[in-house]
């Protein structure tokens, strides 16, 4: 079974749609130290999901530490984030066809294989959040935003039907 494939990988102003190969090796993700995490929205009656894994703070310094200002970062941990829509999207102005899609996998960034680079908008948490978290928040029947959120950084990007 062949699945479409691109990357987002996030910068703290931006993520980047890029195809590539992704293989999904079978394990118990619930046994893993950044365990499974979901995202989900019905944009036009149409379902959004997307499915990463969740590592955790652990007193780490996150952005400006782990996460680099200005260079591209890995969205979540384990196997590459996928995002699954039965409907085209408009992510932030790029196009995204119907199928199943990776998110920046593996430590390895390839430029060339960018469909895209969306702005997102960059705002701070009061709050820390100690598990990287993507959220797809409902914002009308046709949009939703998504949302990565991370230590004291909160990224969002609109996401509508075409």
């Amino acid at each position: 079974m062949s699945h479409k494939n691109f990357a987002i990988a996030a910068t703290l102003t931006s993520i980047v749609l890029a195809a590539l190969t992704w293989a999904l090796a079978p394990q118990d993700k619930n046994q893993r130290p950044s365990p499974p995490g979901t995202a989900d929205c019905s944009i036009n009656g149409k379902k959004v999901t997307i499915s990463y894994s969740r590592p955790s703070m652990k007193g780490r310094k996150i952005m400006g530490g782990l996460v680099p200002y200005g260079q591209v970062w890995r969205t979540g941990a384990n196997e590459a984030t996928t995002l699954t829509t039965a409907i085209d999207l408009n992510i932030g102005g790029a196009k995204v066809l119907a199928g199943t899609y990776t998110l920046q996998s593996g430590t390895e960034y390839n430029q060339n294989q960018d469909l895209a680079r969306v702005d997102m908008t960059r705002s701070e948490i009061v709050v820390p959040v100690e598990q990287f978290t993507i959220s797809l928040d409902q914002d009308s029947n046709d949009s939703a935003d998504l949302v990565l959120e991370w230590e004291k950084t909160r990224l969002t990007v609109v996401v509508k039907a075409t």
